[in-house]
């Protein structure tokens, strides 16, 4: 039986967690270590200057793992910990609370973040989200409902990777679900956007006159065709984006030019 270790950046009591954990359980062993709290755009931040603390929970007749760290710390702290060192044959992150699409949200999500880490460790990954609707609040009982529904969607992903793997290339997925996923919404493959929203700073004054600042995000209307971004948001369709985490540009870029004015400077 295939070993799964599951993971996320919301907290080990989210509802995308244990929605995920329940189409898992037909798909192999799973283990889930998770963040004791939100960890939200921790990215892959490890805790070195504290101790981690890790405590096993039941929650809802299930056994897990609750540590006090990011999700990094939750995927070291399993492969080196809780499984003793021999790994999982996969690990899933998600399903998370919000969209994770663009690399604007990849160099800054703790879903993702979790995913990276288990790749660079050596084990295959897939990380998961959801995205919430833009103007107002989903209640706990549509969260429960459509985290069930794109977990759904996920299983035959998921399946299809223990089965076969990580298509040649590839160290990692990362998958987006539409907020209204549905059995009928489709997979699109799709290449990551840059962005997806314009930066800004919001700044306001509290009680005593004295300023603090906000950051937020304008959303972009010019997304790309073929991107997670416009799969998303514009087709409302399930985006499946191939990852790799060696992100340096070596082999696509000349640097001969920098490398021989450098030379120039040391004579």
């Amino acid at each position: 039986m295939k070993k799964i270790l599951l993971t996320n950046d919301d907290g080990v009591l989210k509802p995308g967690l244990w929605a995920i954990y329940d189409v898992l359980s037909d798909l192999g062993e799973v283990t889930v270590v998770a963040p004791e709290s939100m960890k939200s755009a921790v990215g892959m931040s490890i805790t070195l200057h504290k101790p981690l603390r890790l405590r096993k929970i039941k929650f809802g007749g299930h056994v897990a793992y609750s540590c006090s760290g990011s999700p990094s710390d939750c995927v070291i702290m399993a492969v080196r910990h809780v499984y003793g060192g021999e790994g999982p044959d996969f690990v899933v992150s998600g399903i998370n609370e919000g969209n994770n699409v663009s690399l604007q949200a990849v160099y800054g999500s703790g879903t993702i973040g979790a995913a990276i880490r288990a790749c660079l460790m050596g084990y295959p990954a897939a990380a998961f989200s959801l995205s919430l609707p833009e103007d107002s609040v989903p209640s706990a009982e549509w969260m429960k409902t459509m985290m069930a529904k794109a977990a759904a969607k996920a299983k035959p992903i998921i399946s299809y990777l223990l089965q076969h793997g990580l298509p040649k290339g590839a160290d990692y997925l990362n998958v987006n679900f539409p907020y209204m996923v549905s059995d009928s919404t489709p997979y699109v493959i799709t290449r990551a956007a840059r962005n997806r929203y314009k930066e800004l700073v919001e700044e306001r004054i509290d009680p005593r006159g004295k300023p603090y600042y906000w950051l937020k995000g304008e959303l972009r209307k010019d997304l790309e065709p073929g991107t997670d971004a416009y799969a998303v948001f514009v087709e409302k369709a399930i985006s499946i984006t191939f990852m790799k985490a060696d992100t340096s540009a070596a082999e696509k870029v000349d640097g001969s030019g920098l490398l021989n004015y450098l030379k120039t400077c040391e004579k």
